[in-house]
């Protein structure tokens, strides 16, 4: 495992996440976590827990009703939708179950597209990319399209893309989701070999049998987290952090 480092990369404090219909939807309730550089989790629970919810508001895709969220100590609060623009850019990286690559584009273009919106010029994005490709075995593919490689190795870029700015989090959505048995194993050893290179890897699964490989679980039901393997070991370092 991973040593956590003494700083919060996410912090949530009595987070609540409200959708105005008749009646009220409460989709995230009094949420509480704390998550430390070099950590590797997963948010486990079933269809309608509020994993997917819970994603959006930690990725900053969307507000809170209440409570507070910062990312590297910024409170989200404050920020303008420019400003939040810029820290999903330069901090978060985010992996779907869905790859979301661009099929017109190489491999290689695929993840020189994580920095496009983060002030890189051209050469400095593909030097970038390649690297990232490297790191996940993939540098033998990067003049490929998308179409010619398996769902694994999609996966693969998808998950190149978004360390390629080395942000301070990366949030992955059911990155097996759309993988067989085998496939799917092999993305989670990489998830925990990038990991172990100090990558800081938040993982949204329905999949028990993946969360209980990785160091940390958190689980939630109805919008609230209901158990937290290191909430003890997180309060002991960093305070409120477990719900």
């Amino acid at each position: 495992m991973t040593p956590y480092v003494e700083w919060p990369v996410l912090e949530m404090e009595s987070v609540d996440k409200i959708y105005d219909s008749d009646p009220p939807v409460v989709a995230l309730d009094h949420v509480n976590l704390t998550v430390r550089g070099g950590e590797l989790l997963a948010i486990v629970g079933p269809s309608g827990s509020g994993k997917t919810t819970l994603l959006h508001v930690m990725g900053t895709l969307d507000r809170p009703t209440s409570g507070t969220v910062r990312i590297t100590g910024l409170d989200v609060e404050a920020m303008s939708e420019r400003e939040l623009a810029a820290l999903r850019a330069t901090r978060i990286g985010f992996v779907f179950q869905n790859f979301y690559l661009a099929e017109h584009e190489t491999v290689l273009e695929n993840v020189a597209d994580g920095l496009l919106y983060a002030g890189v010029g051209t050469a400095d994005r593909r030097r970038a990319a390649a690297e990232a490709l490297e790191r996940v075995g993939l540098a033998h593919r990067a003049r490929f399209d998308p179409t010619r490689i398996s769902g694994g190795e999609r996966q693969r870029v998808a998950i190149a893309r978004a360390l390629v700015g080395r942000p301070a989090i990366v949030l992955a959505d059911e990155p097996t989701g759309n993988l067989d048995s085998a496939t799917g194993a092999s993305i989670v050893a990489l998830l925990e070999e990038l990991n172990a290179e100090g990558a800081t890897i938040l993982v949204i699964t329905h999949d028990q049998a993946l969360a209980g490989r990785l160091p940390r679980q958190v689980s939630m039901l109805d919008g609230r987290i209901v158990a937290d393997s290191g909430a003890l070991a997180a309060s002991g370092a960093a305070g409120n952090s477990h719900g």
